[in-house]
């Protein structure tokens, strides 16, 4: 604003004593300028003075009138043309600046990053009601991002649970990367189609989006992750820069990127506001480590990329916390180091093996209300299963109607278990078939009265079966 006022005090008394001259007949280097058409307006002026002076007796000096009106109109049009000409940069330069270097800083970040980041639209089958042909109808949408050019695709895995097929749209502003695809305008997904990007440009390019169909790799729910495939050219695919998420501070500055209520390719920003928050995955387990931002996150942010303020990737958002459903400032998002290892299993091995008591609990908020302050309530044990032949033990109900409690797992080998995330945690530890120590809190009624025994059960720990979504 101080630099604008400035300008506009500089040049205003310039073009107001250019304008003082041509009235005055002194100036005629204004003259036959696009500025303002002053003859046309003096003409008016004297017009409409030589018909006022015709309704009063006394005669007037018109020329001199006119003179005046003229001055007091073309004044105005001066004062406002100057500031509209100072504020716009002139006819040379009609474009909004940034204003600061930080500014450019985060404009260049998202030119750059936006074409790193995809729109997923899901689709599911319905069957029509009154024909009972099966129809390919819309289920959702959501962000991811490039990962490598392989052409594979980073995204949560809740944005493709239940899905039958998804589609990829990639963003370009390099019109020679999308010669030679074929253009397909039906509204189904096929296997690509290239559109006009609407509602963006750089500079004066518009964006064009190619669409593609896409697969999936693999998918870990437990960590709220799946990795798609698309058949897309490697001079169209653009990896974002993997940075770390190890060392991140509370305060530093956070860039969102994606597709909030279908709004594609939309920028947050903010800070990062917490750390090593845990949310829980669509399958219930805890996903810990998770990096908490006031960048704007809503429904369709999901899969899309969470920067630093270097442009590097940090991490992948993936839930808010909000009572109405939208952004209350509150984002959470999966770190980059969690995320990498993840998806380089699943592009190698195509799914994550974990280790597993193969047991069903009781959520620790539940168990509270049976008065179980501390430790996992094991409610089921499959029978033959490893947990089952060590002895544990789950909840039942007796021939009289009562309910007869299961073990109370307190500790997995020298850890402490006080809720179903530090059993989660603690087990992670090992690797699938490894043997474990499980201390539990079993109570038995000796003599008829109720007493709490404390036994350590060593069990084999089971691979864990990872759930698969079918995009074809």
């Amino acid at each position: 604003m101080r630099t604008v006022s400035l300008t506009y005090l500089v040049a205003l008394p310039v073009l107001t004593h250019c304008f003082n001259s041509f009235v005055s007949n002194h100036c005629r280097s204004c003259r036959g300028r696009p500025f303002v058409d002053l003859y046309a307006l003096r003409e008016d002026v004297t017009r409409e003075d030589a018909d006022n002076a015709g309704e009063h007796e006394e005669p007037r000096d018109v020329d001199a009138m006119t003179r005046r009106r003229l001055f007091v109109r073309g004044q105005s049009i001066v004062t406002s043309g100057a500031l509209s000409w100072v504020m716009f940069g002139g006819a040379e330069n009609n474009r909004a600046l940034a204003t600061d270097e930080a500014e450019n800083k985060r404009i260049e970040i998202f030119e750059k990053a936006s074409q790193s980041v995809v729109f997923i639209d899901t689709f599911t089958e319905r069957r029509d009601a009154f024909t009972t042909n099966v129809l390919e109808v819309p289920l959702g949408s959501g962000s991811g991002f490039i990962w490598d050019t392989d052409g594979h695709i980073v995204t949560n895995y809740h944005v493709v649970r239940n899905a039958k097929s998804a589609q990829v749209a990639i963003l370009s502003d390099d019109p020679s990367l999308l010669s030679g695809l074929a253009v397909d305008t039906t509204t189904k997904p096929s296997s690509m189609r290239v559109s006009s990007y609407g509602g963006s440009s750089y500079g004066s390019t518009s964006s064009k989006q190619a669409v593609f169909k896409a697969t999936v790799v693999g998918v870990d729910p437990g960590k709220d992750i799946a990795v798609l495939k698309v058949d897309a050219p490697a001079k169209l695919l653009k990896p974002l820069t993997l940075g770390t998420s190890t060392g991140l501070k509370v305060g530093q500055q956070s860039l969102a990127i994606g597709n909030p209520f279908g709004l594609d390719h939309t920028l947050t920003a903010g800070i990062i506001s917490g750390l090593g928050r845990e949310v829980k995955s669509p399958i219930g387990r805890p996903i810990t480590n998770v990096i908490q931002t006031d960048a704007a996150i809503n429904p369709g942010n999901s899969g899309g990329p969470l920067l630093d303020s270097s442009g590097k990737l940090v991490g992948m958002n993936t839930a808010i916390y909000s009572p109405s459903g939208a952004s209350a400032g509150i984002g959470f998002a999966i770190p980059i180091d969690t995320v990498k290892y993840i998806v380089e299993t699943l592009i190698t091995d195509g799914k994550v093996v974990r280790p597993l008591l193969g047991i069903s609990y009781l959520d620790s908020r539940q168990a509270k209300t049976l008065g179980i302050s501390s430790g996992v309530l094991v409610l089921d044990v499959p029978p033959d299963s490893p947990a089952a032949k060590a002895g544990l033990k789950g909840t039942r109900r007796t021939e009289t109607g009562l309910i007869e409690i299961g073990d109370i797992i307190v500790k997995v080998g020298d850890t402490v278990i006080n809720t179903e995330s530090d059993l989660f945690q603690a087990v992670e530890s090992y690797k699938p078939g490894d043997f474990v120590d499980i201390t539990v809190n079993r109570i038995v009624a000796v003599q008829d009265e109720l007493v709490t025994q404390q036994l350590t059960l060593t069990t084999q720990l089971q691979p864990s079966t990872i759930y698969e979504v079918t995009v074809s």
